[in-house]
């Protein structure tokens, strides 16, 4: 069951790459994070598994819905 629309997706898989890149690349501006920095790369993680999935349990929870009705 889909809950990800498209343009959700899309969002959710550009912020996640971020996220998941960025303390490495950045390290100089994560290093005050210590090891919070490894809970952004988790956080980058899940929004990729719910982009590639098309499902957010969060969504579910509060019966929000980006994906149209027919697609699912």
């Amino acid at each position: 069951m889909a809950n990800v629309g498209s343009l959700d997706r899309t969002l959710r898989f550009l912020l996640g790459a971020v996220l998941v890149l960025a303390p490495f690349l950045l390290a100089e501006a994560f290093a005050p994070l210590g090891a919070w920095r490894y809970a952004v790369v988790a956080w980058g993680v899940v929004m990729i598994g719910t982009a590639a999935f098309r499902f957010c349990p969060a969504y579910t929870l509060l019966g929000i819905r980006t994906c149209p009705a027919g697609k699912a």
